[in-house]
């Protein structure tokens, strides 16, 4: 019988450093929740969790074993990214903005479309829960633009010197690893030892990442968390991209 834990809005998350998988038919599965609860976000991030669910279903809670993270510092370029890059960086109507329209970019993550998925798990309560989070000064967005025009973003979440990637997408071809490519400058430049990427796929494979062990990620993660915080506001621009031209 399933030992998966069912939280109410007072309920502590149980350790996923501590205790091994509920269900060991579900591997990385730790928790159940009606809804999102405040405060229940930050909560779970600093234990090494997440959610991912799907409209109509409770709320998931995963560690997911192993877990996919990029080091800043093994970003991948190709060569037709750094072509990419270089047109982008030379081109002055091209430019960036950090923490703009954080909701902006949740929504055009939300509406893009994704290989072999049929729907998407940036559902409103997401959105509303990582808004919340980001008027807190945890979760942050990069958008790609030409003029007013938006060409593909990301937006991540933040604690102590950790960042956990949450989503990201592209209406122009490489926008989205532009915005990647800026963030893993940011987090270089900041000591920020790792991305989390939650799950393994071969596109963040072919960019760098890679999967280690959900104990080893989850005491990493939780040093960098405990470390003096990412200078604050997030503020930087396209000449980032210099790391990687």
């Amino acid at each position: 019988m399933s030992q998966i834990a069912w939280l109410g809005p007072d309920d502590a998350f149980p350790d996923p450093a501590v205790m091994p998988d509920p269900d060991p038919e579900v591997i990385g599965l730790f928790a159940v929740s009606e809804r999102i609860y405040p405060g229940q976000l930050e909560s779970a991030y600093r234990l090494g969790l997440f959610p991912w669910y799907s409209d109509n279903q409770p709320v998931l809670w995963w560690s997911p074993n192993p877990r996919m993270v990029l080091e800043p510092k093994n970003f991948k370029v190709s060569n037709s990214l750094q072509k990419t890059m270089r047109h982008f960086y030379h081109d002055p109507t091209c430019h960036i903005e950090v923490d703009g329209d954080f909701g902006s970019i949740m929504r055009a993550c939300a509406l893009s479309p994704r290989k072999d998925q049929d729907g998407t798990w940036i559902t409103h309560e997401i959105v509303d829960a990582y808004s919340q989070l980001f008027e807190s000064g945890f979760a942050h967005s990069i958008a790609v633009k030409q003029g007013d025009r938006l060409l593909g973003g990301l937006y991540c979440v933040s604690f102590g010197r950790m960042v956990f990637g949450e989503s990201m997408f592209s209406r122009r071809a490489d926008s989205s690893k532009l915005a990647l490519a800026l963030l893993c400058a940011w987090c270089y430049d900041h000591e920020v030892p790792m991305i989390d990427c939650q799950q393994e796929t071969n596109h963040l494979r072919s960019l760098g990442g890679g999967p280690i062990p959900r104990t080893q990620f989850l005491s990493l993660a939780r040093d960098a968390i405990s470390r003096e915080s990412i200078v604050s506001p997030w503020r930087f621009d396209k000449t980032a991209l210099e790391r990687w031209l």
